[in-house]
């Protein structure tokens, strides 16, 4: 939630950190739990690649919180040669599993020989316990010896020993560091509306995976579960991760990795969860939002400033202020008219400009009155059911509200409709992309919450407007200058460690029951995911054949399929501005949900001139690039201060050059799961010092960001692996010792950038104020050859917006021994050519160019002995392989 009257910055922290050092988890001694009596595996049975066994209690066995289930059944496939399923269930009666519709299983390989996979699965008859162990080494990767297994009703343990402090990443949503600390540390799964994103608490997301590294290789572990869960990574007696489950089964699947390359085990994940969305070339732009433009004229002004200060401006957004009353599917009459809505997307899209607005989840419950969303939805009986099933009611923007429930077979006629008709390009507001919040899903009402319609009226929801009307007829764009199912079900015997508190707390009760008979309490943590999966749906119905940009807060494993993500409700702080690199990190490298920014220079509270200045920097090399804040902070537009003029100037003119180079990287995630972004370690695995390193890292495949951290700071100090890397900006050649570096003055309006040596980067020769003008300019190539003297790289190009391309380019780039190559196929007419070659490290001037093996003339080429930079200038259509060599 975003905060009615987020008064200042202090209270915001002061409730933050508060929330932070409550535990409302459940603690029991883990000595307690290990003494259990677990199972005994019997009927063990083996055919090709999959084991069958009845796990069955040991005596009476613990009933810490319940009575322990009897029989168990375990089965065990190796799906591929990298990828064992492990799954437990209760062997007399079904219990709720993630639903195919949500997540579809990966289809396996049942010709599998065991003994030739990647890994393999042991175990010990009694007390049962399993391990995972790399087939070559015999190195164990996950073992539950010594821990027995607990299954009752409401309360699932798993635990595994880990190497001393392992190097732990993932189990997010959360804003600690990426490599997670082993001392202490529980994380917790379930969705909640976290303002502030307070360190150690449970976010907006859930991600049951981890990957861990060592320096013999990269593994992953995913548990495939939805229920709420603590999973606690602590140091004593050993370093172990444990799993506290309050519902569902376990059903995991092991991912071998990679002995000597970390990204194959984000591959493999990618094929339980699915690739990442290709998305439309244009919302690699620049995005601006922020939730308090008064009105239409205000969000026009904006528009127009950005222009003044020639700042480029892809994507304009408006949030929840351009609703009447803060219901969803309406405009303000008198604030946001219709009419002067619709004529600001045609100025923008006249301007080659895109538009998106906020819809949210809850709908008003109006009963009796013309709100025709709800009566729309009424009509159809979408709404999520209370357990004696009423309409189950919220307190959201609007006031009293229903919750869509996703399951309902008739939803995707209400949403879609309401899609429709709202965002009618002829009659309504023709958005390019939508923003889909507050659906963990939140809900402001204060437990018990048994009578919403005061609390609505305490609350002051909805909010009036505080200012006046605009002239319905204001001139807009002129000249502008800058200015309980049961009660165990309400309050389980183990209470994960929500920080909102109870499970119904802040959110929809969770007894409340879905059409197809599933309660809230097991799918929770799915609604966010369901509507994003919905919201694609309508957006793909309104606009045939074409990309779409869905930008969410809530998400599950697998949403990075369909949609983006923002990080949510930071705060205008450097801590913020710092661990906004780690939690990219965990959904772009590890999550499989690479569209993803933070609130750039912060979302509450005040944000100052150098801290925007530096963020604007960093922003850039978000994937997702947009600035936003909240409705009482003040106005944080790059156009406000002269220094972040300047750096979003800069910064910008450096993304949209290599906008090709990202789309490309996007290309390949689509494909198979490449990361998009990297961690050091990605890149240098047997570096230890890259391990706990989250203030780095690369964008896409080659270039390195150390963007300066500290407040109001004009050094930085950080690591270059050992290898050569090259000047961003001046192409110097620079000889990483594997040690820290320490840059001075670092002005305020630049970002220190490094290309990894062995790249090929593929830039526009110019940058543009829109993407589409930067489709227009020429292509150069930077060739920065490796210690080996070699380089790869690849180029994607194709029409940026249709979900099935009639047409692709796609090129390899390669250089050897002073050749550089361009192949592949040349299907896309880009109506480019490549305006130069650039060839970095080269140590003298060369005494002859060739291109496509004619020798050109010392006109075309120019030396830069400084820089060591050689620049070939050759002028060639992009439809034709091509080389150029120098000798």
């Amino acid at each position: 939630m975003r905060l009615k009257a987020f008064l200042n910055i202090f209270y915001a922290t002061a409730i933050a950190l508060f929330q932070a050092s409550i535990s409302h988890s459940t603690f029991i001694d883990s000595a307690v739990l290990d003494a259990c009596s677990g199972y005994s595996a019997t009927n063990v049975m083996s055919a090709g690649a999959t084991l069958t066994a009845d796990l069955v209690l040991n005596g009476d066995g613990c009933a810490v919180f319940g009575p322990d289930i009897k029989r168990l059944g375990l089965t065990v496939i190796y799906e591929t040669d990298t990828r064992i399923h492990v799954k437990i269930v209760d062997a007399a009666s079904s219990r709720f599993e993630v639903p195919e519709s949500v997540l579809p299983r990966p289809s396996a390989n049942l010709n599998i020989s065991p003994e030739k996979a990647a890994i393999q699965f042991n175990y010990t008859d009694s007390p049962f316990s399993f391990s995972i162990y790399r087939t070559a080494s015999h190195e164990v990767l996950f073992s539950t010896a010594s821990h027995p297994l607990i299954f009752e009703p409401q309360y699932l343990r798993v635990k595994t020993n880990l190497p001393s402090n392992a190097n732990i990443y993932g189990l997010g949503e959360h804003t600690n560091p990426f490599r997670l600390p082993t001392e202490n540390t529980t994380l917790t799964l379930w969705s909640r509306d976290a303002n502030g994103i307070p360190v150690g608490t449970n976010l907006y997301g859930n991600h049951p995976v981890y990957f861990e590294h060592r320096t013999t290789g990269t593994h992953g572990v995913f548990l495939l579960n939805s229920n709420g869960m603590d999973i606690k990574l602590t140091n004593t007696k050993g370093t172990s991760l444990e799993y506290n489950v309050i519902g569902g089964v376990l059903d995991f699947y092991f991912l071998a990795g990679s002995a000597t390359d970390p990204t194959e085990v984000a591959r493999q994940y990618a094929e339980i969860v699915g690739t990442p969305a290709e998305v439309p070339y244009w919302s690699f732009g620049f995005h601006q939002c922020r939730f308090g433009y008064k009105d239409f004229v205000n969000v026009a002004a904006v528009i127009s400033n950005y222009s003044a200060a020639d700042i480029p401006l892809e994507t304009m957004w408006t949030d929840i202020d351009y609703m009447d009353g803060r219901k969803i599917f309406t405009v303000d009459p008198s604030y946001f008219p219709l009419n002067r809505m619709r004529d600001i997307v045609s100025y923008l899209h006249s301007h080659n400009q895109k538009y998106i607005l906020m819809t949210d989840p809850a709908v008003a419950y109006t009963p009796g009155e013309d709100y025709a969303t709800f009566n729309r939805g009424t009509e159809l009986d979408v709404w999520l059911k209370a357990a004696n099933g009423s309409d189950s009611l919220g307190l959201v923007w609007p006031g009293v509200t229903v919750f869509p429930d996703w399951f309902h077979p008739n939803i995707s006629e209400f949403w879609n409709n309401e899609f429709g008709l709202f965002y009618n390009p002829t009659t309504g507001i023709d958005i390019d992309g939508v923003w889909i919040d507050m659906n963990e899903p939140s809900s402001f009402c204060n437990l018990p919450c048994n009578d919403p319609f005061q609390q609505a009226v305490e609350q002051d929801l909805p909010p009036a407007r505080t200012s006046p009307p605009p002239d319905p007829n204001a001139p807009i764009f002129v000249n502008s200058t800058v200015k309980a199912k049961r009660d165990d079900i309400l309050s389980p015997p183990y209470s994960i460690n929500n920080a909102a508190g109870p499970l119904s707390a802040k959110t929809a009760s969770v007894d409340s029951k879905h059409a197809n008979g599933l309660v809230e309490y097991d799918v929770h943590n799915l609604y966010g995911m369901m509507m994003s999966m919905a919201t694609h749906e309508a957006m793909l119905a309104r606009r045939p054949g074409k990309r779409t940009l869905v930008i969410t807060r809530s998400t599950f494993a697998g949403a990075g399929h369909k949609v983006g993500k923002w990080l949510g409700d930071n705060l205008s702080t450097w801590d913020h501005y710092r661990k906004s690199i780690a939690g990219m990190l965990g959904f772009a490298s590890i999550y499989q949900l690479p569209m993803i920014g933070s609130d750039i220079c912060g979302f509450g509270g005040n944000t100052t001139e150098t801290l925007c200045a530096r963020w604007a920097m960093l922003g850039a090399f978000y994937p997702f690039m947009r600035d936003h804040n909240d409705d009482t902070s003040i106005s944080q537009e790059f156009y406000v201060w002269a220094s972040v003029t300047q750096a979003a100037k800069n910064v910008i003119d450096i993304r949209y050059r290599l906008l090709d180079y990202i789309y490309t990287a996007f290309h390949q995630a689509h494909l198979d799961g490449t990361p998009v972004l990297h961690p050091l370690w990605y890149k240098y695995p047997m570096d230890t010092a890259t391990y706990s390193i989250d203030l780095q890292f690369f964008y896409g495949d080659s270039v390195l960001v150390s963007p300066v951290t500290e407040e109001n700071s004009t050094s930085v100090t950080f690591y270059l692996p050992d290898d050569i890397f090259y000047d961003f900006t001046t192409l110097t050649p620079v000889k990483g010792q594997g040690s820290t570096v320490t840059l001075s003055n670092v002005s305020f309006t630049q970002i220190p950038l490094h290309i990894k040596g062995g790249a090929i980067l593929p830039l526009r020769a110019q940058s543009g104020m829109t993407t589409a003008e930067v489709r227009m300019h020429d292509f150069e190539f930077v060739v920065a050859p490796g210690t080996d003297g070699t380089a790869l790289g690849t180029l994607y190009i194709d029409d940026g917006v249709s979900v099935t391309q009639s047409s692709q380019t796609f090129l390899k780039l390669s250089f050897e021994e002073g050749r550089f190559d361009v192949q592949g196929e040349f299907g896309f007419a880009s109506g480019v050519k490549t305006s130069r070659v650039r060839f970095l490290g080269v140590s003298m001037k060369p005494s002859s160019v060739q291109v496509n093996e004619k020798e050109i003339s010392n006109a075309q080429y120019a030396y830069d002995v400084i820089n060591q930079v050689l620049d070939v200038s050759i002028g060639l259509d992009l439809i034709a392989p091509f080389s150029v060599k120098y000798s």
